[in-house]
C-alpha cells in the first residue's frame, strides 16, 4: 500500500486510517486492545467527550504529533467546541510547550478548523 504525502486535513485523516487500517489487518489482537482502550477513555464520565478532546488536542500539541493535532481538531469541533474553546486550549498548551506548540497552533489548528469547517458546508 502506498500513502500520499499530507496536503490537507482531509488527506491527512485518510493517510492516518489507512495505516491504521493496515496495521489492524498486521496486527488485530493488539489493534483491538488499543482501539477498546482508547475508546473507553474518550467516553462521557466526569469529563464530558468535549472536554477530553480538548485535552487531548492539548497533549497532541505539545508532543508536536500532526495526525493527532489534527484528529482531535476534529474530534473538539465533532464535540461541538467552539473555535474559541478550542484556541484557549492551545494557549493553555503554549504556557506549557511554548513555541513549538504554538506554531503549530497557529497553522494546522487553524488550517484544520478552516477546511473541517468548509467541509461541513
Amino acid at each position: 500500500m502506498q500513502f500520499e504525502a499530507r496536503n490537507s486535513t482531509e488527506a491527512s485523516l485518510h493517510h492516518y486510517k489507512a495505516g491504521l487500517g493496515l496495521f489492524t489487518q498486521k496486527m488485530p489482537t493488539l489493534a483491538e486492545k488499543f482501539n477498546a482502550f482508547t475508546e473507553e477513555c474518550f467516553k462521557e464520565g466526569a469529563l464530558s467527550k468535549k472536554e477530553k478532546q480538548l485535552i487531548a488536542l492539548g497533549i497532541s500539541l505539545y508532543s508536536q504529533d500532526e495526525y493527532c493535532i489534527i484528529y482531535h481538531t476534529k474530534g473538539c469541533l465533532d464535540e461541538g467546541c467552539s473555535e474559541q474553546e478550542i484556541l484557549e486550549a492551545v494557549g493553555v498548551t503554549a504556557a506549557f510547550g511554548g513555541g513549538a506548540s504554538m506554531s503549530q497552533a497557529v497553522t494546522l489548528v487553524q488550517e484544520s478548523i478552516r477546511e473541517l469547517n468548509q467541509q461541513k458546508q
